[in-house]
This record gives C-alpha cells, structure tokens and sequence, in this order.
C-alpha cells in the first residue's frame, strides 16, 4: 500500500465520520501535515501520510511539534489500521 492509497483511506473515513480532510497547503511554510482533519462540533487535527514504515523529515517533525505545542493534535499515519483511532481520539477531545 502506497502513501495516496492511505490517504484516500482517511479521507473516505473522515467524510464517513461527518467531516471533512482538505489537502493542507502552506506556501512559504514547508514541512506541515498533509491533512486538515475537520469533525463535527469543531473537533480538529492534522495528519501527517507515509508509506508504511516511513517517518517524517526532520523539518515536518520540527512543523509537528510546533503544532502541539500550539495545542492541536498531530497524527503521522503510514497504515490504514491507524485511521479509525485517530478519529476517536479526535471526537473524544
């Protein structure tokens, strides 16, 4: 299973979910999550996709850690098992 394939997995679990998971784009600002994870009742957080067994750059985990530091959640997922604790984690908060 490749990277898009896992995001085509999340975003299809998301809308299922009542949301929405827009492709996150940040000119000028290099290294955020991939994802935008929107639930109902203002529920948020960003996903980070891999192919299994990848990990972030150094700058994208300097982008994660700014992002909890801020307060947000921050999920790397490189495998589809990953997607539905995610989105309970998300609606429990």
């Amino acid at each position: 299973m490749n990277e898009k394939q896992i995001e085509n997995k999340l975003t299809a679990a998301v809308k299922k979910a009542g949301g929405i998971a827009p492709k996150f784009v940040s000119p000028g600002f290099a290294g955020m999550p991939d994802r935008l994870i929107l639930l109902p009742d203002g529920h948020i957080g960003f996903a980070e996709l891999k192919a299994p067994g990848k990990k972030p750059r150094p700058l994208q985990l300097s982008r994660h850690r700014l992002l909890r530091e801020l307060g947000y959640r921050v999920y790397v997922i490189d495998d589809p098992k990953q997607i539905g604790g995610m989105i309970d984690e998300l609606q429990s908060t």
